[in-house]
């Protein structure tokens, strides 16, 4: 059925902008009267409003030089480099194959290569912040930003959020070209954009397309419950080398972060989505003040009115879900908002007498269509912050005054952590040596040679510990176990964790510790 009414939609546009040409700009009339003389199929419709010497500008005559211009000198090309660590002995053994009886000899392989990423990035301070996308920099080792004039710099790791891919970086510089920020709440759908970045590695590249929805959102298959979904839909041309690039309108602001595509190739089909600058600016301002993101919580679980209506028309939809949702649709008197389904242990929501079943349509007088957009509008505040709620409850508009919270259920600043990952692990370290290696079987390793008062004491590990794998990644040398904390200190994600693997040389039994990083 679904299928069916898409068609006829399509088939519906396709004959408007069919009759608009035939019609012609300069014939548009604002009447209750007939089109033409003599025309009788108007007066069988109610069209009350209808457009006379229609004066703005066609499409074709849009001008984006000025923004193009100033866009992108403010847009830089971001070089990750990723090192790999080499094995000294050009020899691959899996100690946990030796611990279980299996291997001995290991066998030959080349050595790896620095990964090498590319991306972009948009100056947003003269100077030399920048704010890209969390996965064009994540995990680097090395970050090197060119200019639109072709000058170089290193870039240093202010912090990065996963939940919204944005990350902040900086380069020593002055007196730098940067885009100013719009505002992307007052974005239409229709309006015109330009995407600017560096695609395939060619720089200053600008192509334009229109908005063709807000509030997007859609299953990535993450598990992290702070996800921010959604984006700023543009058929606007965005390819690989584009992520953390422009997005501007045509006045040359900045309403977007370019974040990915959605193509079953890896190129642009049509569809690309930004974060919008109403997110992304605000995260990059907390990571610049606080080292991490103040992330506002209205502590409701919540379900778009649309998600709703989409699954109870799911003919395979099992009996168990169909009446919790058509008990859901009862309570439900508008077409658009969401659902609020249930609320968080220390919710700001419940506390300011919102209740399950309300459907949440407006935050500080701003529509909200979805969850999505819900999501969007919270994510401009920080906790401490009052906003007005309006949900229909049952048919009746009503409007609360909810003080936003934290994940902790508190209005206070969460501080970075603090120090660096000496300082946090409370450990010293260092690589074992080809006799050590020869002795325990292994290839790879570190061993824990001192501690002080740290996470790792806490946690049970004791002098002598040989550390192998820490989150999935095997460890060689300190400097790898030392990047990787520092990394996951400037991360603003609440799954900042180690999960270490090793054993003590006396018995050679597999030992696994779990750090919080967050505590």
């Amino acid at each position: 059925m679904k299928t069916v009414w898409k068609g006829v939609i399509g088939a519906a546009l396709v004959a408007a902008i069919s009759a608009g040409t035939a019609i012609g700009t300069n014939n548009y009339i604002m009447s209750k009267q007939s089109y033409a003389a003599g025309d009788s199929t108007a007066s069988v419709f109610n069209q009350p409003v209808r457009l006379v010497n229609y004066n703005n500008v066609a499409a074709e005559n849009t001008d984006f030089t000025v923004a193009a211009e100033s866009a992108v000198h403010g847009v830089v090309h971001i070089m990750a480099t990723t090192n790999v660590q080499e094995n000294p002995q050009g020899q691959y053994i899996d100690p946990f194959e030796l611990f279980f009886g299996f291997g001995g000899g290991g066998f030959q392989r080349p050595q790896p290569q620095p990964q090498v990423g590319s991306g972009s990035g948009v100056i947003i301070s003269t100077d030399g912040y920048i704010i890209t996308n969390n996965h064009v920099v994540e995990g680097a080792d090395e970050l090197e930003v060119t200019l639109n004039d072709n000058r170089k710099f290193d870039a240093k790791l202010i912090g990065t959020d996963p939940a919204t891919d944005i990350a902040l970086i900086k380069i020593e510089a002055k007196d730098l070209p940067t885009i100013p920020f719009g505002d992307s709440d007052k974005l239409k759908v229709g309006e015109w954009v330009l995407a600017v970045g560096n695609p395939f590695n060619l720089t200053s590249t600008v192509t334009a397309g229109i908005v063709s929805a807000k509030g997007r959102g859609f299953m990535t298959g993450s598990n992290d419950k702070n996800k921010i979904q959604s984006f700023i839909q543009t058929d606007a041309a965005v390819n690989p080398g584009n992520s953390g690039g422009a997005l501007v309108n045509t006045k040359g602001e900045l309403v977007g972060i370019n974040t990915m595509i959605y193509s079953e190739t890896g190129s642009f089909a049509g569809y690309s989505f930004a974060v919008p600058i109403s997110i992304a600016g605000k995260v990059a301002s907390d990571l610049k003040q606080y080292g991490t993101v103040q992330r506002a919580m209205l502590g409701v679980m919540m379900i778009g009115v649309d998600n709703i209506m989409d699954m109870l028309s799911n003919p395979n939809l099992p009996d168990e879900y169909k009446k919790e949702y058509e008990a859901m649709k009862e309570k439900i008197k508008v077409s658009e908002g969401a659902y609020v389904s249930e609320f968080a242990e220390k919710s700001a929501a419940k506390a300011a007498g919102i209740e399950e079943g309300d459907v949440i349509i407006a935050v500080n007088g701003t529509k909200v269509k979805s969850s999505h957009a819900l999501q969007e509008q919270i994510s401009k505040y920080r906790p401490g912050d009052k906003v007005k709620i309006t949900v229909n409850r049952q048919g009746k508009e009503k409007t609360f005054e909810v003080e936003l919270k934290n994940a902790e259920g508190s209005t206070r600043v969460i501080e970075a952590a603090k120090g660096n990952s000496a300082d946090v692990l409370g450990a010293a370290f260092e690589a074992l040596s080809n006799q050590q290696k020869r002795e325990l079987g292994v290839s790879y390793g570190i061993e824990v040679t001192g501690l002080l008062n740290g996470k790792m004491r806490d946690a049970g590990i004791k002098k002598g510990f040989i550390i192998m794998v820490v989150n999935v990644q095997k460890i060689s040398t300190p400097e790898q176990l030392e990047k990787m904390v520092d990394r996951l200190l400037k991360s603003s994600s609440d799954e900042r964790f180690l999960v270490i693997k090793g054993f003590y040389p006396e018995n050679g039994r597999t030992k696994i510790f779990a750090i919080d990083l967050n505590e």
